[in-house]
């Protein structure tokens, strides 16, 4: 072969293989591009929901939750607040909380809450995580996590999908039809939601609603919630929660939230009650959480949980030293799973605030 006609092949194979990189470097730029739309949301303000502030402003609102609260954030506070709800739990009581990862010292102290789980005679309930690292992914390891945070010498712990999920209905959803939750939910007849009100490093923030979305959902419901219904398995969590719009998931929390109330007779057995403490941008989730730089406020409770999270979010926007919690759920658009529980008529985001102290 002459010099001229292995020259000739020579650019024949360069052209080649420029044309596959272009072709590839196109699909790439495709991908991008349509990753970029599907991942896009716009993140919405923040504004004041009570009462009192709504009508200073002149807006209207057709109908109102009562927050209840108290700044003494003890035991007595809390069975205060508790006790104006005025609810009369029967039958097996579940205390739905987070027992926090290994390492995480910002959940509930069980001190706080010990005398109103005695006083119900309630079982802590828990399902575990879905993402991989956490020593609170399978059962026997999530029980002594609870163990080493105190909750086992306060009350029994039940991982309520420790042998498999039920599925509940979804009434009203965008993205859900079903929600799967621990099992062992159907072993109880009332439900005490206690919430480390917080941020959250995926949601923006984490109260009443993650508690009773995430919270109460097996690990495949988790997966479900997190990726908008698209798939249930855990193996694949971390893809599936990168890869899903913010908006998505979000609605899919307060989707897969309603559907737990409506299972607790529509609403009527089932209580909410947060606590505002040893706030971090991180969630009791994270095992080596961003350092605590805001000041407790106190212990806020509610029939309405869309309410409660709403008040909670109005004062971490009123605090001084909120700026980071702030920045957190604005990055996150945290604000959004309240506006899509309102409209699908889990609660009102608009409250009036009675303090009990």
């Amino acid at each position: 072969m002459s010099n001229k006609e292995k020259q000739s092949v020579n650019k024949g194979k360069i052209i080649k293989i420029v044309s596959v990189l272009a072709c590839i470097a196109a699909v790439v730029v495709a991908l991008i591009i349509v990753y970029n739309v599907h991942m896009h949301y716009d993140t919405e303000e923040h504004v004041f929901y009570d009462v009192q502030t709504m009508t200073a402003e002149g807006r209207p609102y057709t109908d109102s939750s009562v927050v209840y609260m108290t700044t003494d954030i003890s035991p007595e506070g809390l069975n205060k607040v508790y006790e104006l709800l005025e609810a009369n739990p029967e039958g097996n009581v579940a205390i739905k909380l987070s027992t926090g990862e290994a390492g995480n010292p910002n959940h509930l102290a069980p001190e706080l809450i010990k005398d109103l789980v005695k006083s119900v005679d309630g079982t802590i309930i828990e399902c575990n995580t879905a993402y991989g690292g956490s020593k609170r992914a399978e059962t026997a390891m999530h029980l002594e996590v609870a163990k080493e945070h105190g909750f086992t010498s306060i009350a029994d712990v039940d991982i309520m999908d420790a042998d498999g999920y039920m599925v509940i209905p979804v009434e009203g959803g965008t993205h859900l039809s079903e929600n799967w939750v621990g099992q062992n939910l159907a072993n109880y007849d009332y439900v005490i939601v206690l919430s480390h009100f917080k941020g959250h490093p995926m949601a923006g923030f984490g109260g009443a609603l993650k508690n009773i979305s995430i919270g109460i959902g097996s690990r495949e419901g988790k997966v479900r919630i997190h990726s908008a219904g698209i798939s249930s398995n855990p193996t694949f969590f971390n893809i599936l929660a990168l890869t899903t719009n913010q908006d998505d998931f979000t609605e899919s929390m307060a989707e897969a939230a309603k559907s737990v109330s409506d299972y607790e007779n529509n609403g009527h057995n089932i209580i909410y009650i947060n606590v505002m403490n040893h706030m971090s941008v991180d969630c009791d989730c994270v095992s080596s959480p961003a350092e605590v730089d805001m000041h407790d406020i106190g212990i806020l409770a509610s029939t309405d949980p869309v309410a409660l999270d709403q008040a909670c979010i109005d004062f971490v926007f009123r605090a001084q030293d909120g700026q980071s919690l702030r920045n957190r759920i604005i990055s996150k658009n945290g604000l959004h799973i309240l506006t899509h529980a309102e409209a699908i008529g889990l609660g009102n985001r608009t409250y009036e605030l009675v303090m009990v102290d």
